[in-house]
């Protein structure tokens, strides 16, 4: 398995890449279509141009994971090590990609210099999980995602209310060159990601037996009682429902002017 880390991306000459229109089309293309067929077309037949999935390696993830690992297992799958995550995951993500037979991991980091000045002692979390969130996650994930055309998610619309209506093709609003972003599964029901996790015999997250459907950074995930909503362990306590790379806009905590050197993102 390839394994590439990124620390630091020059930017890269982007245009105009998809718009508003285009989304509305390929949404209306696929409509009916097999969650598989129409990966095939993203990713085989370059649909949408340079891909890449981006993985948490969560509960939900091994789904997605293998729907693309049955068309290209070569296709780069971008993880974010924000060097806050459960010790589970980081073994789940090893283990499921040589499971899976995906052959390129990209583990992407935050800067050095940006957490030395913004968050020495390791504790933003506790005070600022936004701010932590947008240096360990939402920056370091721009920028790489600017040598893309297309990122895909595992987003479902069931996850929460933010996320309801949540369509197969949408501008990515990170980006004002138009990157189109895919989300195979997000009609399907939890019933659904948990019948093809049977079918398939395909490995747990080691954590939800111990009581966590939805999994994140290990201090802002906690265990969700039966009954309650999946993400209701995210953040508990704080009004935050989302990390922030899938937020509507690309506007960022600190804005591009606080970068540290060498970091020129695509926004």
């Amino acid at each position: 398995m390839a394994e590439t880390s990124i620390r630091n991306v020059d930017r890269i000459d982007a245009t105009a890449r998809f718009s508003e229109s285009d989304a509305i089309r390929l949404n209306n293309m696929f409509r009916g279509t097999e969650t598989l067929e129409m990966l095939r077309s993203v990713l085989r037949d370059s649909l949408a141009g340079e891909v890449a999935v981006v993985s948490s390696f969560g509960a939900e993830s091994a789904v997605l994971l293998h729907l693309v690992a049955a068309i290209d297992p070569a296709t780069p799958v971008i993880f974010l090590e924000t060097h806050k995550h459960f010790a589970e995951t980081i073994a789940y993500r090893d283990a499921l990609m040589a499971r899976l037979g995906l052959t390129h991991l990209m583990i992407v980091e935050p800067d050095a210099e940006v957490l030395a000045k913004k968050d020495d002692k390791g504790l933003r979390w506790s005070w600022d999980p936004d701010g932590c969130c947008e240096i360990r996650k939402v920056i370091p994930l721009a920028i790489t995602l600017a040598r893309f055309d297309a990122s895909i998610t595992g987003r479902k619309g069931f996850q929460s209310a933010t996320r309801t209506g949540l369509p197969r093709f949408e501008i990515d609003r990170s980006d004002p060159h138009g990157r189109l972003k895919i989300n195979p599964l997000a009609s399907w029901s939890k019933q659904d990601i948990e019948a093809y996790m049977v079918h398939h015999d395909l490995p747990r997250h080691p954590l939800v037996a111990e009581g966590y459907p939805s999994i994140g950074c290990a201090p802002c995930t906690t265990k969700v009682a039966p009954g309650e909503d999946p993400r209701s362990g995210r953040w508990k306590g704080w009004d935050k429902v989302e990390c922030g790379i899938h937020a509507p806009t690309g506007e960022t905590k600190d804005g591009p002017g606080e970068l540290p050197p060498g970091y020129d993102p695509v926004f």
